[in-house]
């Protein structure tokens, strides 16, 4: 049986902590006095992250990693037991995308989307469980998508990881439960979220890249992680309403999802404009060096995006709720974004 995590300070590792939902999930676990160790490349972000940690109440330690190296995250997990202790709680977050279609991408972006992303999250949850399972607690969460389950154009590299994020996690998840692990994992499915990298990623679209709206600000995220490395028996939890209605859409008619984003899916990933960031964006080298700016967590959408998520809430609160009105409000979801598309679908675009 594992011992669940109360409120004592515990020691956790967020990687891609330098911006976006990294940076708001750093906080939010130093809100309650937690110990965070800091992994990105970035070195400006994460001495920014870093400062923003003590002042929120907690203890902050820097490593600077890539997560593409399986060596280097195995070293970077030793250096934060060799300080802390002790790996409580592990979220992997860290990605890299490319904006482009399919054929746009060479096999080196493509590759290099897949290591950051994928076996960035294989690699962390491996260091992880070197540390965790000898004592037999601990959680892991994977920052997920609602494009785990639902591909989207112009993101194939990016849903391609986190497709493959969402399989290798219920593997691991089945391996845990066939053991009798106290270690537990669990995976969080973001909606779009109001983050820097639409400045800095690599993008061969006219114009900027933006999140499909609606959008929420990175603490709704933030907020969900750290709900949900308190609670991981939970196998899985959806963040915003356009989440949980793309996720039913897609169990329920994904052709017709297949057509609607195939008309929609590219002029609501691009603003008019010039580009602002880095011409390559923060694949090959992070956005804030050698000579760049700390971007912190918000990007430029401060104006459109939401604070809260009413999905969010329920999740934190079905206990209180009860099942069966949980159950009846995803059923209601599940037929009103069903309606939605096919509204939507008939529009032509």
């Amino acid at each position: 049986m594992s011992r669940p995590l109360s409120r004592q300070r515990r020691t956790v590792v967020v990687t891609g902590a330098s911006g976006g939902v990294g940076r708001a999930t750093a906080r939010a676990f130093a809100a309650r006095g937690d110990r965070v160790a800091l992994l990105a490349r970035g070195r400006e972000g994460l001495a920014a992250a870093a400062d923003e940690v003590q002042r929120a109440g907690g203890e902050a330690l820097v490593v600077t990693v890539d997560m593409a190296d399986a060596k280097a995250v195995e070293d970077a997990a030793q250096q934060v037991v060799d300080e802390f202790g002790r790996i409580d709680v592990w979220v992997n977050n860290a990605f890299a995308g490319v904006f482009a279609p399919f054929t746009d991408i060479t096999p080196d972006e493509y590759r290099r989307v897949t290591e950051v992303t994928y076996l960035g999250c294989v690699f962390g949850t491996r260091a992880a469980l070197r540390h965790m399972l000898p004592h037999d607690r601990g959680t892991i969460v994977q920052v997920g998508s609602a494009l785990a389950y639902r591909g989207i154009p112009l993101q194939s590299a990016y849903c391609g990881a986190k497709h493959a994020i969402q399989g290798f996690n219920e593997s691991l998840r089945c391996e845990l439960l066939h053991t009798g692990s106290g270690v537990r994992t669990t995976m969080v499915q973001l909606p779009a979220v109001n983050t820097p990298q639409f400045d800095w990623v690599l993008s061969r679209m006219p114009g900027r890249a933006r999140p499909v709206a609606p959008i929420y600000q990175p603490e709704v995220a933030a907020r969900a992680v750290v709900h949900a490395a308190g609670h991981a028996r939970r196998r899985e939890y959806w963040v915003g309403g356009s989440t949980a209605a793309t996720l039913l859409a897609n169990a329920v008619v994904p052709g017709l999802l297949d057509r609607y984003l195939a008309r929609t899916g590219f002029d609501a990933q691009r603003d008019e404009g010039e580009r602002t960031g880095p011409g390559n964006g923060n694949l090959w080298s992070p956005a804030d060096g050698p000579h760049g700016r700390d971007h912190g967590a918000h990007g430029r959408f401060d104006d459109e995006a939401l604070t809260g998520s009413t999905e969010e809430w329920f999740s934190r609160n079905r206990g209180r709720l009860g099942a069966g009105a949980v159950l009846g409000g995803a059923a209601l979801g599940g037929t009103a974004a069903v309606l939605a598309v096919r509204r939507l679908a008939g529009r032509g675009g």
